[in-house]
């Protein structure tokens, strides 16, 4: 049945033209979104030894190494491709300059010098499943990632009720000066975020709400886009329902969360998917206000990799997936709503 849907063509049991241009215009689209997604997953399973090599490889590729008697590490092996010994496979004791000190693994007593243009180093498939253990021991990985979680998913549900409740207000109840406030909401748009850090902050900080997650928590959860789009969602919903509900003296919470909110469950889940993508993704936010590393949340745990001599490439990448995992899961499971939810949006 799938496949069927995909090899659909225009022509009669051929390719049309206009086939091949969509195949290739959508082959290509796919590429271009994931696959810098694609490398830095693969990137991942590389050691730093193998992210700095050039020019660099989409397969986590390293070099074979062999024990060889007389030597307590392993050694790097290399294909020798010119000279007396090409073909031959040598372990690089070390490198001096332009030259490499090898031997060769069945007779260790006899020392080759090979000039390192002649040589390519013998290549296997490996993955270097330590970048992700090594995350859970030298941080807290579980204490980062409920943070997180906390303030997204707390966020998130604060978010929907009160955007929903602004929204219901604004598309279900006539009252003067309701275009204004809705316009003034509108308006807040185009205040750039930079302006607001300052005044943000202080009123957060003479709260108290400094290094505490509430402090990511509330200054957000009032969105301006969340509030537009459920109001237009909720013009759609006929004035006679609601009416009908109130008749049989239901209050008017009651008509919000038992009438209002499930009807406009689409929209809300578009709003969901808006609202755990902007705080899951936050940074500069938690940055300013969280300054105790027990509060600090994955986006901030991943700019601890970034040192100011040496970046640990291979733990960055590791940990860039790790923190790419969650927020893909809710996408995956809520998108069949976004196209829904936003198209139905704009219909009044």
């Amino acid at each position: 049945m799938l496949w069927s849907f995909i090899s659909r063509t225009r022509g009669r049991n051929r390719f049309d033209l206009t086939d091949w241009l969509t195949w290739g215009y959508l082959i290509f689209g796919m590429l271009l979104m994931f696959g810098p997604v694609l490398w830095v997953a693969m990137s991942s399973f590389k050691t730093d030894a193998a992210l700095s090599e050039y020019p660099p490889s989409f397969l986590p590729l390293a070099t074979q190494t062999a024990m060889v008697k007389g030597y307590d590490k392993p050694l790097p092996l290399y294909e020798i491709t010119a000279g007396e010994h090409k073909g031959s496979v040598l372990a690089q004791i070390r490198r001096i300059g332009l030259n490499a000190q090898m031997v060769d693994p069945a007779h260790p007593d006899e020392k080759i010098n090979v000039k390192i243009g002649d040589r390519q180093p013998k290549r296997e498939l490996t993955f270097a499943w330590d970048n992700y253990s090594k995350l859970f021991k030298r941080f807290n990985f579980m204490r980062y990632f409920w943070n997180s979680v906390f303030i997204t998913v707390v966020a998130t549900v604060i978010t929907v009720l009160f955007n929903s409740m602004a929204a219901f207000a604004l598309a279900k109840y006539k009252f003067r000066g309701r275009m204004v406030v809705f316009l003034l909401i509108i308006a807040t748009l185009m205040i750039p975020p930079t302006i607001n850090l300052v005044p943000i902050y202080l009123v957060v900080n003479e709260l108290g709400l400094v290094n505490t997650p509430w402090a990511v928590i509330w200054p957000a959860v009032a969105t301006p886009t969340g509030v537009f789009l459920l109001r237009q969602y909720m013009l759609t919903i006929p004035d006679d329902l609601l009416d009908a509900a109130r008749m049989d003296h239901a209050s008017e919470w009651r008509v919000y969360w038992r009438i209002v909110l499930p009807l406009a469950a689409p929209a809300i889940a578009v709003l969901v998917i808006f609202s755990v993508m902007w705080r899951w993704n936050e940074f500069l936010w938690p940055l300013i206000v969280l300054n105790r590393s027990e509060q600090f949340t994955l986006q901030l745990a991943l700019n601890a990799f970034q040192g100011d001599l040496q970046t640990s490439w291979s733990g960055l990448l590791a940990m860039t997936i790790l923190t790419l995992l969650p927020i893909t899961i809710v996408f995956a499971i809520l998108q069949k709503n976004i196209t829904a939810g936003i198209a139905q949006s704009g219909v009044k």
